[in-house]
């Protein structure tokens, strides 16, 4: 009896060992299986981003991935300091998709965004962006995405008295991040941030202090400067706009866009201190003003574009790669010398972006002629973006860069 009993114990504990054995096994396969049927667009990392298979992480090559659940960061309607220039929906934007793309690199993943944590990143400190309108829209856009998340409209304060420097403040955070108009970067005849449409441009190539000077001391510095340039010549002045006896010299465009920026890095280099600021230049925002380039029809441009490019690499003739290198030559010299400011290169990224652009769905400024209401297209602006929009995701990389100490490689 004793035997018996003791066999079918062991009968028992046998069958319990199995069973333990073959409840490993499905685990196992069930989390093996898991993990070979990942999706290769992984959603966004809370953390850095995280590199794949060993390889180099660069942000600026990959692809749009539509993704309506954590886009947009912001709705247009609620952002306080959204700009008419850019409020596309509310001048009758009937299509929405534009708002719902993300950026997806193809060997890591961005890091998810996080209004408190950019806010906290910049508590006690002072971000600016100095440039054109671009730079604009995309100080408007950053505002809109960290003003996201303050609740209590007392909490956040916003100046603009007329002058070049336009200023929005947490309140909560001490966190100031401010925009200075600045077109050309160095001094010019364009530099009042309303009246600025003249029939021809002057700089002062050698001059960047009157502006400079409202900016250097910031923590975080993010320039940009493009657009103003796109004309075969130049008139140049050495001497000052309230004399008449300067000198005056027309320059090929890509010399003097040259010779701006190397008075930029001249400056930065003698008044930045590289332990404190962080220095940041956005590469070319492209135009679409073409459409036969992406198979469009001629004379039309990105009026009535509601899809992307999807011709990787595609690159139309509103980018020049000319004035690109000059940004790149001056940036590694600076680097050599001691001072590093990152290219957030957003050339390629934008440009298959044809339905991003504001077309008709914006604030005229000026009452449209009967002509051009019978032809929409010759009054469309194809060179702004919407918000929200691809400028929201420039600042997304630039958030990785500020906040989670992203790297070039």
């Amino acid at each position: 009896m004793a035997k018996q009993q003791l066999l079918m114990l062991g009968i028992r504990a046998s069958f319990h060992t199995l069973s333990a054995v073959l409840v490993a096994g499905v685990i196992f396969t069930t989390v093996f299986l898991s993990r070979k049927v990942l999706p290769k667009e992984h959603p966004q990392s809370d953390g850095a981003p995280n590199v794949e298979d060993g390889r180099d992480c660069n942000l600026f090559e990959g692809k749009w991935v539509f993704d309506n659940e954590s886009n947009p960061i912001y709705k247009e309607e609620e952002c306080k300091l959204m700009s008419d220039q850019l409020a596309c929906e509310k001048f009758g934007r009937q299509d929405s998709s534009y708002k719902f793309w993300r950026w997806q690199p193809h060997t890591c993943n961005l890091p998810r965004f996080n209004a408190t944590k950019l806010l906290e990143s910049l508590r006690n400190k002072r971000m600016v962006y100095v440039g054109d309108s671009l730079n604009r829209g995309q100080w408007v856009s950053i505002v809109c995405m960290a003003s996201s998340v303050i609740k209590n409209p007392k909490l956040m304060h916003m100046h603009n008295n007329g002058s070049n420097l336009i200023s929005f403040k947490s309140l909560e955070y001490n966190a100031t991040i401010d925009f200075y108009w600045a077109p050309l970067l160095v001094e010019s005849n364009s530099d009042d941030p309303t009246n600025h449409r003249l029939p021809e441009r002057i700089v002062r190539i050698q001059s960047i202090e009157r502006h400079a000077r409202h900016w250097t001391e910031s923590d975080i510095i993010v320039l940009n400067s493009y657009l103003w340039w796109r004309m075969p010549h130049i008139k140049t002045l050495w001497g000052s706009f309230e004399t008449l006896n300067g000198t005056y010299k027309e320059v090929e465009m890509v010399r003097v866009y040259e010779m701006a920026l190397q008075t930029l890095s001249q400056w930065l280099e003698v008044h930045v201190n590289s332990n404190r600021t962080k220095l940041f230049f956005m590469s070319m925002s492209p135009t679409h003003e073409r459409a036969e380039e992406w198979g469009g029809k001629t004379n039309q441009n990105c009026y009535g574009e509601t899809s992307l490019i999807d011709k990787e690499g595609y690159n139309g003739r509103g980018s020049d790669p000319k004035m690109m290198r000059v940004v790149e030559n001056v940036l590694d010299g600076l680097k050599r010398r001691g001072l590093n400011m990152h290219m957030i290169n957003i050339t390629q990224l934008s440009e298959y972006r044809k339905d991003g652009h504001p077309s008709i769905y914006r604030k005229q400024w000026e009452q449209l002629k009967e002509d051009q209401v019978l032809d929409p297209s010759s009054y469309s602006d194809c060179i702004h973006w919407c918000l929200p929009g691809v400028p929201d995701v420039w600042n997304h990389l630039l958030y990785a860069y500020i906040v989670d100490n992203h790297h070039s490689t």
